[in-house]
């Protein structure tokens, strides 16, 4: 046997338990949505194929675009916020302070909290009559605070205010693409006569831009599949349908509705909308990205 032969063997020996789980857990579970996506499936009776019947009736249905539209203006906001933040809190954090570690525990250790916690956590303190935040708006001046919770206009920006609690697992990686920056650079541009902006404007974001890519990848994917946070803290989407996000349509027509053909098709939507976001995007951002 060939050396290249028993190389490829091994190699393909080595991979085999990626291989399997992606298989088993990826493919086949993509696959099989794809199929039921072209039935009528209600997990009681066997699948009945209907075809793009599923297909023709989303682009049809109106709380289908409701949710569309609220999923992608909540990611409008959303992402660009928690990538400035998150670059912002990495670049304060990388410099050598006395009590470092503890500044950076602090604001990476909020994304541990699970969301149940968490959004129990937010009803509190967005409750219109005694939530903290708007006992702090009154005592500053503001008489009417904002009904974040019961107003459709306030409730897709307090979820975009409570996106940005969880910005420290970013912090965390940007931080990380910090370090890898060379301080030779920095000195360099210093003796250029660049100022603090300059540099990293002109040194630090060039160096950070792969970390970036990274971060704006999930962060599109993360935004489109928002759920946990409004499902518990504002049922069938209230306000009227304000809050209806893209996965929660997703879950009610699966699980509550039982139209599990219905929702394999969304979800081959929210699949292909990703795919094409993402190289959307990394075809954008290429030639700003550098490796070196």
């Amino acid at each position: 046997m060939k050396k290249a032969s028993k190389e490829t063997i091994a190699g393909l020996a080595f991979a085999s338990p990626w291989i399997i789980g992606f298989c088993v857990f990826l493919a086949y579970p993509l696959l099989q949505a794809l199929y039921l996506s072209l039935t009528d499936y209600n997990t009681l009776n066997a699948p009945v194929w209907v075809g793009f019947d599923n297909y023709i009736d989303l682009f049809k249905d109106e709380l289908f675009h409701k949710s569309l539209v609220n999923t992608f203006s909540f990611a409008a906001f959303s992402l660009p916020l928690s990538m400035v933040f998150g670059i912002s809190l990495a670049l304060l954090l990388n410099n050598q302070v006395k009590g470092l570690s503890l500044y950076r525990a602090i604001f990476y250790v909020p994304s541990l909290v699970p969301m149940i916690s968490l959004a129990m956590l937010w009803l509190w303190l967005f409750n219109g009559d005694y939530g903290i935040i708007n006992i702090a708006l009154r005592e500053i001046g503001i008489s009417d605070p904002p009904l974040w919770l019961s107003d459709p206009n306030w409730s897709k920006p307090a979820l975009v205010v409570m996106s940005l609690w969880g910005v420290g697992n970013a912090m965390v990686i940007y931080l990380a693409g910090l370090q890898n920056v060379p301080v030779s650079l920095y000195e360099s541009a210093e003796l250029d006569g660049a100022g603090p902006f300059r540099k990293v404007w002109s040194v630090t974001l060039p160096l950070l831009s792969p970390v970036i890519q990274f971060n704006l990848i999930m962060g599109i994917i993360g935004s489109l599949q928002v759920f946990a946070l409004p499902y518990v803290m504002f049922p069938g989407g209230a306000p009227d349908r304000a809050t209806y996000f893209f996965a929660m349509y997703l879950w009610d027509s699966a699980f509550v509705n039982q139209r599990m053909g219905y929702a394999s098709a969304m979800g081959w939507v929210m699949f292909l909308m990703i795919f094409a976001l993402t190289m959307v995007s990394i075809k954008l951002s290429d030639k700003g990205v550098h490796y070196s």
